[in-house]
């Protein structure tokens, strides 16, 4: 897996909690900013980041953009 700093890994902690390891069962960044308690911009932004590593996916949707785990047994 790649090297996650330590608000990746509190972002794909709250995705793992979540149950987001799916396409099927997606989260959206207002789904994890609550589970994180972290400012939504910071969630956001680590968001993105986890996407650039390959970490998760995003899924964009009519409403809002749905995140969920890809590398979860890698």
């Amino acid at each position: 897996m790649v090297d996650l700093n330590s608000n990746e890994q509190l972002v794909m902690k709250a995705l793992q909690d979540l149950g987001a390891t799916k396409e099927s069962s997606i989260k959206t960044a207002d789904d994890i900013t609550k589970k994180c308690s972290r400012p939504k911009g910071l969630v956001n932004n680590v968001l993105v980041a986890l996407v650039q590593k390959g970490a998760i996916k995003r899924v964009a949707r009519e409403k809002a953009s749905g995140y969920y785990i890809v590398s979860a047994g890698k």
